[in-house]
């Protein structure tokens, strides 16, 4: 199944307990713009390279876009339109005052030089830098992209349009970035996984914790629940799953990690190593974190997931099949456009620090994403027990209902 189809899918459940007519419903579905470009650059050895880059933006109702820029081999437009529309309804949900986007490039940044992924940012930018700005669209970083390629982006964009940072979020913290933006979506994940944990009367000292995918998401949710004192017994990356039964060793992986030169869990000797596809199949688990790409929960493997509780920090990591077997089971999914929502909350602080010319303390940022996080929870759970629906529909019924409520009031529906 593709992307888009499994988010059309989700939001369709939604909109029939909403009572939304077809015609409106293929209003808030149709994304606003659609770009792809041409993107050539001159690679070190001196041969060109030309790559393909992609923009969507697909509602802006409630406000300016908001969406990442993703450098990965596998972006293409399915994708970014799926993730832009996810957006959408993510920033309703926790109730930040934009629509969604999404966009980039598809390609392994890996096979890159640091100088190639430069002239690869701003040769993108020369081509998108007229639909994208402070009150237009706003991009930020993804996979495949961090404060560096944002700094990148600001800096050609700026060669057009003169100075003005809320162009894009996800800066270096001296370049008028917010302070605790890099840890943002992990806390946000771990946040919520402590109160979905206590909600269930789960005890979190006794809640065995698995998180597929260590890298910014993964990493800070794991050191997050690790404070919280969750036995963190099973990590993985692309180089295998690390699994210690009574808990992994945290600190001394983050460490591992952070000497690694790429970055990665490869060589870390302080536990089992097993294969990548293991962690989702392993026995013992009550909470499962998909940390890394999307369509990872499948209906060949649903039925290997032990987990009583899956919080999903990527985006859009488990088809509707494998959705419906996990809810007949009784597992509870928090879903991706709450579970994930730290990041575009944490940008949209930036952003509005860019704005105001002010910068908040950390403190303040970590107070006012922790509050807004559990908000939206409360919201999410509350409307989930009045219509006796998952907290996934119930989710999407709350951004759509915001959206749709905007779409009315401006006279479009």
């Amino acid at each position: 199944m593709k992307a888009f189809e499994a988010t059309r899918h989700f939001f369709y459940q939604a909109a029939d307990q909403l009572d939304i007519s077809d015609e409106l419903r293929e209003a808030l579905l149709m994304p606003n713009r659609e770009i792809q470009v041409q993107v050539t650059i001159r690679r070190d050895d001196g041969h060109l390279a030309n790559y393909i880059g992609f923009r969507v933006q697909h509602d802006h109702a409630r406000g300016p876009m908001k969406g990442g820029l993703r450098y990965h081999q596998e972006v293409d437009l399915d994708e970014s339109r799926a993730l832009a529309c996810l957006m959408t309804w993510k920033t309703a949900v926790v109730d930040l005052p934009y629509g969604g986007a999404k966009g980039g490039i598809g390609v392994n940044p890996a096979q890159l030089s640091k100088n190639e992924i430069e002239r690869l940012t701003r040769a993108f930018v020369d081509q998108i830098h007229d639909i994208v700005g402070p009150d237009t669209d706003i991009p930020a970083p993804d996979m495949g992209t961090d404060y560096q390629v944002m700094s990148w982006f600001r800096n050609q964009w700026e060669k057009y349009h003169g100075f003005n940072p809320a162009v894009i979020t996800g800066k270096p913290v001296e370049e008028y970035g917010a302070r605790g933006r890099e840890e943002a979506t992990g806390r946000g994940v771990g946040t919520l996984t402590q109160k979905m944990v206590k909600r269930l009367g789960m005890s979190p000292d006794q809640s065995r914790v698995a998180i597929q995918g260590f890298g910014n998401v993964g990493s800070h949710a794991a050191k997050f629940l690790h404070e919280g004192q969750f036995p963190i017994v099973a990590v993985s990356d692309i180089t295998g799953t690390y699994y210690n039964s009574d808990g992994l060793n945290i600190p001394k992986l983050l460490r591992h990690k952070l000497a690694h030169p790429k970055g990665l869990l490869e060589g870390f000797d302080d536990a089992e190593h097993l294969p990548v596809d293991a962690l989702l199949k392993l026995d013992h688990v009550d909470v499962l974190i998909p940390a890394a790409l999307g369509g990872v929960i499948t209906e060949e493997n649903v039925d290997a997931i032990t987990a009583k509780v899956i919080v999903e920090a990527a985006n859009g990591p488990t088809l509707p099949v494998a959705d419906e077997r996990l809810n007949e089971r009784g597992v509870t999914v928090l879903p991706d456009i709450l579970a994930n929502a730290g990041g575009v909350t944490v940008s949209y602080f930036e952003w509005v620090q860019n704005r105001q010319h002010y910068r908040w303390s950390l403190d303040r940022v970590r107070q006012e994403l922790d509050r807004t996080m559990n908000d939206a929870f409360e919201s999410v759970w509350q409307m989930a027990s009045q219509h006796d629906v998952s907290l996934r529909t119930a989710a999407y019924m709350i951004g759509i209902s915001r959206v749709r409520r905007a779409t009315e009031l401006a006279g479009l529906a």
